[in-house]
């Protein structure tokens, strides 16, 4: 990261792929590059940042917690991903923490540049409003799961959307699954989540490798 200027770095963002050379120009002189170790968070849940954070490499997790210590995971945040918009927009605390889960490496943009920006590029704009909307699709559908599916389809979907196709299009969780975090996904027990999914892979819906990746038959679409 730190071979790169500020600049290029604005320039790999797809937030900020619209803006005119003078505007990415007045970015890049206003990011700050931050380093964040694994476990460390990034904004805080029930606190103010005044800044949009966009992480460039890495990864971090999206969590809420209630009074009394119990996580509950709405999200995974990979390069190009940000957070912070809306507390930005609505002068709120954060209503989630994001926690770094491995090394991440993330761009630091104050509230003025970020307010300055958005009136003068109306693309920018609309690629926020955009994210705002995918997010609140994804919080109706997570609504809809808890609400509507038993553990069988909040566990398929679940894994449904932690999947992405391989070289040969089938789709494929590369890292190992961990149990306890589908559980704090979709609110259920780890216990219940890991007899669940010994059960999906008993009956074909799903296969584990021996390199700890699981391969998504297309049957399981038909629970989740």
């Amino acid at each position: 990261m730190s071979l790169l200027s500020n600049l290029d770095l604005i320039r790999r963002v797809p937030l900020f792929s619209t803006l005119t050379q003078a505007q990415a120009e007045s970015v890049a002189d206003s990011v700050i590059k931050r380093r964040f170790k694994r476990g460390e968070c990034i904004v805080e849940q029930g606190k103010k940042s005044n800044c949009l954070a966009i992480v460039l490499t890495g990864r971090a997790r999206v969590v809420t917690t209630d009074t009394r210590g119990r996580e509950v995971i709405l999200a995974t945040m990979n390069p190009g991903d940000y957070v912070g918009e809306m507390s930005l927009i609505d002068n709120q605390p954060h209503s989630a923490t994001v926690r770094a889960e491995v090394q991440t490496d993330v761009l630091i943009l104050g509230r003025t540049e970020f307010a300055r920006c958005l009136p003068e590029n109306t693309s920018m704009a609309y690629a926020v409003m955009k994210g705002l909307v995918q997010r609140l699709r994804h919080a109706d559908r997570k609504i809809e799961s808890l609400a509507l599916m038993d553990v069988y389809g909040r566990v398929a979907r679940a894994l449904l959307e932690f999947a992405q196709p391989d070289k040969d299009g089938v789709l494929t969780i590369k890292e190992r699954v961990s149990r306890q975090d589908v559980a704090k996904m979709i609110g259920a027990s780890r216990e219940m989540v890991s007899r669940v999914m010994k059960d999906l892979e008993d009956r074909g819906f799903i296969e584990v490798t021996e390199d700890g990746s699981t391969v998504i038959k297309e049957r399981l679409n038909s629970l989740g």
